[in-house]
């Protein structure tokens, strides 16, 4: 692998991310291929890495989580996806489910649920988007009732995209519970078994085949009104607050899938033999590794950025917009110069690249395609 210089603040991180190293090389990396050919989802190497304290590394101390900062945070997201992107995404949707409740609960509601979210044997669920529903995330139409007792909502529509659907202990779901728009929104955490739950069929993806994506299925949902998070019609700031920091694990997990196919593309370029020269030697090939090394280079530092704006206190939705959209079009990139450098061998599966380059696409898509990340942005810079 190429060696990547870490900028991690303490002894501790440091330390962490031995951990982090270790236990890619030997949970993770063994697994990769075989558990994606096969579209196996990988639940066992959620819960061992659950046990080492890598679900919850984010959120505070005082209900099971990490206490790391999000430039920590990120680079282990890194890592995880460098070896298996399925489990460095599934990583950061767990981190995503939990804000909700971490940053907008109640003292009691996170004092009861959260040290279970963060304990490390559930897996969690973020679900916002809905079949007719993506982009425009405000259109969305799942319904949830209040009781006449004011006990319980009766929650009736369906999720589209959802991660780890049908595998989740528990699901962050965003409902309207009023026609008031965006402002009609509300944010529920509904345990996997709640009764009126129930999941489609996975659906068949290009890539990240080990990953479950699948629809969840609301009819008469009953969801304990005490399960609100936050107030009702809060739902879309608490969806787009989440969101912002979401962007920054698939930001990470870009990147981690980049290095990932640079490390095999430059692997592959000094091993292989051409007119009696090792291919990397070849200005045509070396420079392409060099563009694809300081393309990944670039990423991680843009995304750490963003990070550091977030772990300082300061607004970094913008910065994570532009995170995301560099380095998920990177990724993209560099993943297809991969699989150009082994040229033949490149496009069959006895090589990852191939499978790097069909994992980068969705990476631009999740999390807010890279239009509406490029709207983002532009809006910031045309705003009075």
């Amino acid at each position: 692998m190429v060696a990547v210089d870490r900028t991690l603040p303490s002894d501790e991180s440091r330390a962490l991310f031995e951990l982090v190293q270790d236990l890619c090389a030997k949970e993770l990396a063994p697994r990769a291929a075989e558990y994606e050919a096969a579209e196996r989802f990988p639940r066992e190497v959620f819960r061992t890495l659950g046990q080492a304290g890598l679900l919850s590394l984010p959120y505070d101390e005082q209900y099971g989580g990490g206490g790391q900062p999000y430039e920590v945070y990120l680079q282990v997201v890194e890592e995880l996806a460098r070896h298996w992107l399925t489990i460095g995404l599934g990583v950061s949707v767990h981190s995503l489910a939990c804000y909700g409740l971490a940053n907008f609960g109640s003292e009691e509601q996170k004092g009861k649920w959260l040290p279970g979210m963060l304990g490390g044997d559930q897996l969690g669920a973020y679900c916002l988007s809905e079949p007719q529903s993506g982009s425009d995330a405000a259109a969305l139409t799942t319904r949830a009732v209040l009781s006449g007792d004011a006990s319980v909502y009766t929650v009736n529509g369906t999720k589209a995209w959802i991660t780890h659907s049908g595998q989740a202990d528990f699901y962050t779901l965003m409902v309207r519970t009023s026609d008031n728009g965006a402002k009609g929104i509300s944010a529920l955490l509904a345990e996997g078994d709640t009764p009126g739950m129930s999941f489609g069929k996975p659906e068949q993806k290009m890539g990240m085949r080990g990953s479950v994506t699948a629809q969840v299925l609301l009819d008469g949902a009953q969801v304990p009104a005490e399960r609100l998070i936050g107030t009702e019609g809060q739902g879309f700031s608490i969806a787009l607050s989440a969101l912002e920091a979401g962007r920054l694990g698939i930001a990470a997990c870009a990147v981690g899938v980049a290095q990932a196919a640079l490390d095999a593309a430059v692997e592959y370029a000094t091993a292989r033999q051409q007119f009696g020269r090792a291919i990397s030697e070849f200005q045509g090939v070396g420079f392409m590794l060099a563009d694809m090394a300081t393309s990944v280079a670039v990423g991680r530092a843009a995304y750490l950025a963003a990070a550091r704006r977030r772990d300082a206190g300061l607004p970094y939705g913008t910065e994570a917009a532009m995170a995301k959209l560099f380095c998920t079009d990177m990724a993209m990139k560099v993943t297809t110069d991969a699989v150009q450098v082994f040229g033949g061998y490149g496009y069959t599966a006895d090589f990852p690249v191939e499978r790097y380059m069909r994992e980068a696409k969705v990476l631009q898509i999740v999390e807010g395609t890279n239009q509406v990340q490029r709207l983002v942005i532009s809006r910031t810079l045309t705003r009075p």
